[in-house]
């Protein structure tokens, strides 16, 4: 079930910072809270693969094309970020790039097409590379592709 499907309130990231460049992201339109360490971002609505409530997180991103790439890096950890798991569920999701809010699928990149972007990625945000040297699991990528 997608998320704009739901009703009721969307639940913003446990992480307090995450949530307040969230809030400020939504509560502006777009306008403001739109970067992080001078990194585009977007917000992602997921639907929990458990509670099955709509979720919302701030996410860097890169472009491919049309599509918006995201990285799921969780900071170099050993476990992949829980909105990951969540479009591993449900890959029907709503994004907010800026001042645009749309539906959009998600889709994890196989090897190949992540060695064709992964250096793009890395361009726009060199910790990536830092942090897939850090961990034993292969950092997945993500297309968005709006529906």
């Amino acid at each position: 079930m997608a998320a704009e499907q739901h009703d009721g309130p969307v639940q913003l990231s446990p992480t307090n910072w995450v949530a307040r460049q969230a809030e400020l992201y939504e509560s502006s339109g777009g306008t403001k809270g739109t970067t992080q360490l001078g990194v585009p971002c977007l917000l992602l609505d997921c639907v929990g693969r458990r509670s099955g409530a709509v979720r919302r997180t701030v996410l860097m991103y890169g472009r491919d094309g049309d599509d918006y790439l995201i990285v799921g890096s969780n900071g170099g950890s050993d476990s992949h970020p829980l909105w990951y798991l969540n479009l591993l569920s449900e890959p029907a999701v709503e994004l907010r790039v800026g001042t645009e809010r749309f539906p959009a699928l998600a889709e994890t990149l196989t090897p190949e097409e992540k060695a064709r972007v992964w250096p793009h990625l890395v361009e726009v945000f060199p910790r990536y590379a830092q942090y897939q040297e850090g961990t034993g699991r292969d950092i997945p990528v993500v297309r968005l592709r709006r529906r």
